[in-house]
C-alpha cells in the first residue's frame, strides 16, 4: 500500500515538474517580448525611447489579457470535456474561442488605425516622446491577431499533453524578437518602429513551431462547424476573466504609476520605472508559469474528481513559488546597480538612483505576489471562477490603484515603490481566507460522499 502511495506522489510530482517547469520557461520567453524591446530602445534610442515604450506598455497588457482570457477560459472548459469524453462540446468550445479571438482583435486594430495618437495624449505622451509612443502604439495594435491567436494555441497545446512544444514555441518567439530587435534596431536603424516590428513578428514564428503539432495530426482539438454561442461566450469569459483582469489591471496600474511618477519625477522617473516595470513582467511571468503549468493538471483531475492530485498539485506549485520569490529577491536587491546600468545607457545619475531604490522595495512583493496568482489559477481550474474574479479585482483595481495616491502623497516616490508590496500582502490574507474556506468545503463534501 505504502508503496502505491509512494509512486502515485511520485507519478504526480514528475507530471508538476514537467508541466510547470516547461511553462515557466515558455512565459518567460513569452515576457522577454518587451522585456528585448527595453534593453535595445533603452541602448539604441535612449531615454526617452524607454519613457515612450513605457507608456505604451499598458496597451500591450490589454492585447495579452485578451489572449489569455480566452486561452485559460476556453481551455479550461475544454479539458473539463475532455476528461468526460465529451468530445463534440470541447471542440464547440475551441471553436468559440477562436471566433471571439477574431471579434476582439478587430477592435483593436481599429482601435490602432484610427486613434492611436489620442491614446498616446491620453496615456501621457509629451511633444518629446509623442511620435514615438504613437508609432509603437499603432503597429503594435495591428498586430493584434497575432498575439491572440499564438496565446490561445499555446494553451490549447500545452492542455493537448504536449507542454514541451508550447514552450519550445513561446522560447523560440522570444528568441526571434531578440534577434529582430537588433536587426531592425542597430543594423537598419529604424527606432522603435524596429521595436515594434520584431515584437509583431515573433508570435508568427512561434505559430510556425506550433503549426508541427497540426502538421503531425497530433492535435485532438479542431474547429467544427457551429454559430458563436452566448452559452459559450459566457463560459469562456467566466473562466477567463480572472486572467484577464490581472493583465487589465497591470496595464492600467501602469498608466496610473507612469501619470503619479510623470507628476514626482518627470519622463527620468518614468524611464526607472520603466526598469522595474520590464523586470516584473518577467517575475510575473515566472509565477504565471507555475500557476499555468498546474492548470491542465488539476482541470484534469477535477474533471475525474482526484482530489488527492489536487491538493498535491497545489502543494508543490506553493513551494516552487516560494522558492522562486526568495531567490528572486535576493537578486534583485544584490545586483540593483548591475542591473539599472544594463537600462541606462547615457548613465544617467537619477534614472539610477530612483531605480536602485524602486527594485529593492517592489520585489519585496514576491511570496504574496505568487501565492495570490497561483491560488486565482486553482480556482479558475476547478471551475469557480468566482473567488478568483474577486482576487483579481482586489490586487489589480480596488487596493492598489487608491494606495498609490496615498502613498504617493504621503511619500513621494518611496509611497509608489511601497503600494505594490503592501496591496498584494493585504490580498493575500483575503486570499488565505478563501482557501481555508474552500478546504472546509471539498472536506465536507468528501465526507457526504
Amino acid at each position: 500500500m505504502k508503496t502505491d502511495i509512494a509512486l502515485k506522489d511520485k507519478s504526480i510530482l514528475k507530471n508538476f515538474t514537467k508541466y510547470s517547469l516547461s511553462n515557466v520557461l515558455g512565459m518567460v520567453g513569452l515576457s522577454c517580448y518587451i522585456l528585448a524591446d527595453t534593453f535595445f530602445i533603452a541602448n539604441g534610442v535612449g531615454a526617452d525611447g524607454l519613457a515612450a515604450l513605457n507608456l505604451a506598455i499598458p496597451i500591450y497588457s490589454f492585447i495579452h489579457g485578451c489572449g489569455l482570457m480566452l486561452g485559460i477560459g476556453g481551455v479550461t472548459k475544454y479539458s473539463i470535456y475532455k476528461s468526460q469524453k465529451s468530445e463534440h462540446k470541447a471542440n464547440s468550445i475551441f471553436t468559440n474561442t477562436i471566433y471571439l479571438a477574431l471579434l476582439i482583435s478587430l477592435i483593436f486594430m481599429l482601435l490602432g488605425y484610427f486613434y492611436s495618437e489620442g491614446l498616446a495624449h491620453i496615456l501621457g505622451a509629451d511633444s518629446k516622446i509623442f511620435a514615438m509612443t504613437n508609432t509603437y502604439l499603432k503597429v503594435m495594435l495591428l498586430f493584434t491577431p497575432l498575439f491572440i491567436v499564438n496565446e490561445i494555441l499555446i494553451c490549447f497545446v500545452r492542455n493537448d499533453s504536449k507542454p514541451r512544444l508550447s514552450m519550445t514555441a513561446m522560447l523560440v518567439g522570444s528568441l526571434s524578437n531578440i534577434i529582430l530587435d537588433y536587426i531592425f534596431i542597430f543594423e537598419f536603424k529604424m527606432g522603435m518602429l524596429g521595436a515594434v516590428l520584431a515584437t509583431g513578428v515573433s508570435p508568427i514564428i512561434s505559430m510556425i513551431v506550433i503549426s508541427v503539432h497540426f502538421i503531425k495530426k497530433n492535435n485532438s482539438f479542431y474547429l467544427v462547424k457551429i454559430k458563436l454561442k452566448l452559452s459559450k461566450i459566457k463560459t469562456i469569459f467566466s473562466l477567463g476573466l480572472p486572467s484577464l483582469i490581472t493583465e487589465l489591471s497591470a496595464g492600467v496600474v501602469m498608466i496610473v504609476f507612469n501619470l503619479i511618477i510623470l507628476r514626482l519625477e518627470g519622463n527620468t522617473g518614468v524611464a526607472a520605472y520603466g526598469v522595474i516595470a520590464n523586470i516584473a513582467l518577467v517575475v510575473n511571468a515566472m509565477f504565471v508559469g507555475i500557476a499555468q503549468g498546474i492548470q491542465p493538471l488539476i482541470t484534469k483531475a477535477y474533471g475525474k474528481s482526484e482530489k488527492e492530485v489536487i491538493n498535491k498539485t497545489l502543494k508543490y506549485a506553493l513551494i516552487t513559488m516560494l522558492g522562486l520569490a526568495i531567490v528572486i529577491y535576493i537578486t534583485t536587491a544584490t545586483f540593483a546597480d548591475s542591473i539599472t546600468l544594463l537600462f541606462n545607457s547615457d548613465g544617467n545619475p537619477k534614472l539610477q538612483e530612483i531605480a536602485i531604490t524602486g527594485l529593492r522595495l517592489y520585489f519585496t512583493s514576491g511570496i504574496f505576489a505568487g501565492f495570490n496568482i497561483i491560488i486565482s489559477m486553482y480556482f479558475t481550474s476547478t471551475d469557480n471562477p468566482a473567488p478568483a474574479q474577486l482576487i483579481s479585482l482586489i490586487r489589480g483595481f480596488f487596493l492598489i490603484i487608491p494606495l498609490a495616491f496615498i502613498l504617493s502623497r504621503a511619500f513621494g516616490i518611496i509611497g509608489v515603490w511601497i503600494t505594490f508590496p503592501l496591496t498584494e500582502a493585504m490580498v493575500a490574507i483575503t486570499v488565505a481566507l478563501f482557501l481555508t474556506k474552500n478546504c472546509k468545503r471539498l472536506i465536507q463534501n468528501a465526507k457526504k460522499n
